[in-house]
């Protein structure tokens, strides 16, 4: 792998999971001593990593990890509703009932892995993450699929803002349960409209937490 694709990957996830907070100065210097490779591949890496939103030049202070406006937060749900709704349509169209079914009954006992001893869900939203590669594999739309890689981007920064409220994401695993035994039974209405009320709920929530 490329030293600017390494630097690349390694802030992506920094940024990502909040190990580097909205505000914070990216200097070339200190991330080229911190990652162990030149300036060029760290400028390299910050230029995608700009493209992508995740970074941003701010007057005075350089590079920055961009900040998480929740003025566009509905913006940002209208985009989901949009793309989520019809990939969930599609893929009841195209599924492996037997793919789907498996994920209803995982997504269904969720919320035994939400507990004090995984602080940071990561065995929740892995799980969750299998839906959503499952319903981007069913669909099979390269572009669908890479306008939903973007987004989830953004998507996994604005969740910590949700405080990972324990009975919210037993609700949400509900729902995604509930997503894919409709995907998996072929009816795409009945899917679409899941996801469209999962969607909603997400989005009540984050309001309801940040105002």
């Amino acid at each position: 792998m490329r030293a600017s694709d390494r630097a690349y990957a390694t802030l992506r996830s920094d940024i990502i999971n909040w190990r580097l907070t909205p505000g914070t100065v990216l200097g070339e210097v200190e991330l080229s001593e911190r990652l162990g490779v030149s300036r060029t591949p760290i400028r390299e890496a910050l230029a995608k990593l700009t493209a992508e939103g995740l970074t941003e030049p701010q007057s005075g202070r350089g590079m920055v990890v961009s900040e998480i406006s929740l003025d566009h937060l509905d913006e940002l749900f209208e985009l989901r509703t949009a793309l989520e709704c019809k990939a969930a349509e599609l893929a009841a169209q195209r599924r492996d009932p037997a793919i789907f079914l498996t994920l209803h009954e995982k997504l269904s006992n969720a919320g035994e892995l939400i507990t004090a001893q995984d602080p940071d869900r990561g065995d929740y939203y892995r799980l969750a993450g299998e839906l959503d590669s499952a319903v981007d594999a069913a669909v099979g739309n390269h572009y669908l699929n890479l306008a939903l890689k973007n987004l989830r981007v953004h998507l996994v920064r604005v969740r910590r803002l949700g405080k990972d409220n324990p009975a919210r994401l037993r609700d949400a695993a509900r729902e995604h349960a509930a997503i894919a035994l409709a995907i998996a039974h072929g009816n795409p209405a009945v899917a679409s409209a899941a996801t469209t009320v999962h969607l909603d709920n997400s989005l009540r929530h984050l309001l309801s937490t940040t105002s």
